[in-house]
């Protein structure tokens, strides 16, 4: 259709409107409409040309989105140490997995060793992901011992010699297009390192979202790497005397503020999380991301509250879901 168009429009106009189509495009096989515009750069829209036509570009794609039913706006399916159901987590392994399962981004943890280099494990030691046979902190192990681990062949004979990759490897399986959120399991100080290596590295900034516990982690990178999407992660401890849950909101507001993340990405906790908190949420200015969800009921509850990406350890079985419930 663009292709038809581009002989009408100023060659930005062009542009614009084979972005606003494609982004809109993507999203028709969702059918919640998360917020009267897709969460794009604003930049676009200033976009014009010489016979002031540019609104154009922007306005007709919308319009043809919003009048097909079951539509919905950029909801990115997160696989969650990669395809981690299927494949050993954080392994180059299972990350090509989940883009073959249709994953818009991957997720993967990130411990700095004692010589300096990123490695991508969950756990502070290697004792699960070898299946007991070896404990190592990695914290303490130098990155030519981690590399010996096989840490695939708990998963199955098929993964058999997948070993613990670095940041630089996991940057290098990212294709153009697709993004990747990068935790970091440790404090202020591991973000030095980690931008080093990104901003040495392949991706654009808007590629990489990076997120971590620790609030002051958090609010380190937003100083380290200020073009770089930021948000703080929060679980939930219930108070079994009193039945009130923490963080509360009014906490989770100020700490957001505090450090001046992008975002929220939350625990999918439906005690919790409700359309009220969202609305307080998003009416502060924050985006809403949630974790980790392979429960088809709960993937609905939390597209109908409108969350900008879904985690999950299956992103082809989420897709399935999301497709389903739009028909």
């Amino acid at each position: 259709i663009s292709q038809m168009f581009v002989p009408c429009f100023h060659r930005q106009l062009a542009t614009a409107w084979r972005g606003w189509l494609r982004k809109c495009l993507n999203c028709f096989r969702l059918p919640f409409v998360q917020s009267p515009f897709c969460p794009v750069s604003l930049s676009a829209m200033t976009t014009r040309s010489k016979n002031g036509l540019g609104w154009i570009a922007l306005v007709v794609p919308w319009i043809f989105a919003m009048c097909l039913p079951g539509t919905a706006f950029c909801q990115l399916i997160v696989a969650h140490r990669g395809a981690s159901h299927d494949a050993p987590e954080n392994t180059l392994a299972a990350f090509r997995l989940a883009w073959q399962q249709g994953a818009d981004a991957i997720e993967g943890d990130f411990y700095l060793t004692p010589d300096g280099r990123i490695a991508c494990i969950h756990d502070a030691d290697t004792n699960r992901v070898t299946a007991k046979a070896v404990t190592w902190k990695v914290a303490e192990t130098d990155w030519d011992r981690l590399r010996t681990l096989d840490v695939g062949r708990w998963k199955g004979d098929a993964f058999a010699r997948e070993k613990i990759p670095s940041l630089e490897e996991v940057l290098a399986v990212v294709p153009p297009g697709k993004k990747f959120y990068l935790e970091i399991k440790g404090g202020p100080g591991w973000v030095e390192p980690i931008a080093r290596v990104l901003n040495a590295g392949p991706l654009k900034p808007e590629q990489i979202v990076i997120i971590a516990f620790n609030s002051e982690t958090v609010a380190r990178v937003r100083k380290t790497l200020p073009n770089i999407k930021t948000f703080w992660l929060v679980d939930y401890k219930k108070d079994d005397a009193t039945g009130t849950w923490s963080p509360t909101l009014d906490e989770i507001l100020a700490t957001l503020n505090r450090i001046g993340a992008h975002g929220l990405s939350t625990q999918a906790n439906p005690e919790v999380v409700d359309q009220a908190f969202v609305k307080r949420l998003r009416s502060a200015g924050y985006e809403f991301h949630v974790w980790t969800i392979d429960e088809p009921n709960l993937v609905r509850r939390f597209r109908d509250l409108g969350a900008a990406s879904i985690t999950t350890n299956q992103p082809g079985f989420l897709r399935e879901v999301l497709e389903r419930v739009s028909e």
